[in-house]
């Protein structure tokens, strides 16, 4: 028999979307810090920052995590246990098909006065992987994620939010979890934990 006695089957979990802005810097990199190199999925990160200081960013993260860290490009495939950085002053948003994924950029019109926002990136995964996104808003000012997080939840998707005693500011995970979106609202720390959990393979029962 798969699954947990006493508990729901867990969904296979196959994309991880994470957003960010004000304090997301240091938040991601505790989120990411726990995280195996062969990490089992790929992670897709928009955080709001202007073009050229998302490479540093992405090099930096790089150089302090296990997982690999890169901004990312115009037709990058996705590959477990990489992140992929949205550049600064462009979408970043998956195109293709649930089983070939691609990703792609543009500079259409900011959304939510956001370039790249999180919304747009959100918005795309629940369009392909449906049931099998896992989101993830940590602390940052405005309400960028909140309309990419519905479109998760209405998808089927799993949606969870940085609580507001760790947020630097509680606007994008305060909106979310106001709005009722959000599955969990944990502090940094458990995030990871809980991160962990939800993509770890279905354990079989004897």
């Amino acid at each position: 028999m798969v699954g947990f006695k006493g508990r729901e089957k867990k969904k296979k979990i196959d994309v991880l979307v994470i957003g960010s802005s004000t304090g997301g810097p240091d938040a991601l990199q505790k989120l990411l810090e726990p995280f195996p190199e062969n990490f089992p999925i790929p992670v897709l990160i928009v955080q709001h920052m202007p073009a050229n200081f998302t490479k540093r960013l992405a090099d930096r993260l790089d150089s302090v995590v296990k997982i690999r860290i890169i901004e990312a490009k115009e037709g990058d495939s996705l590959e477990n246990g990489t992140a992929y950085l949205a550049p600064g002053d462009y979408h970043m948003f998956l195109k293709g098909s649930f089983s070939e994924p691609v990703l792609s950029l543009n500079q259409d019109p900011p959304e939510n006065s956001c370039r790249p926002a999180v919304d747009v990136l959100f918005r795309s995964v629940a369009a392909l992987f449906g049931p099998r996104a896992l989101a993830v808003v940590l602390t940052g000012m405005g309400k960028d994620g909140l309309k990419g997080c519905e479109a998760i939840r209405n998808a089927g998707g799993y949606v969870m939010v940085q609580d507001k005693n760790t947020s630097i500011v509680w606007g994008m995970p305060g909106q979310v979890a106001q709005s009722g979106l959000a599955h969990k609202e944990l502090p940094l720390k458990q995030l990871a934990a809980e991160i962990l959990l939800k993509v770890s393979p279905v354990k079989i029962l004897t």
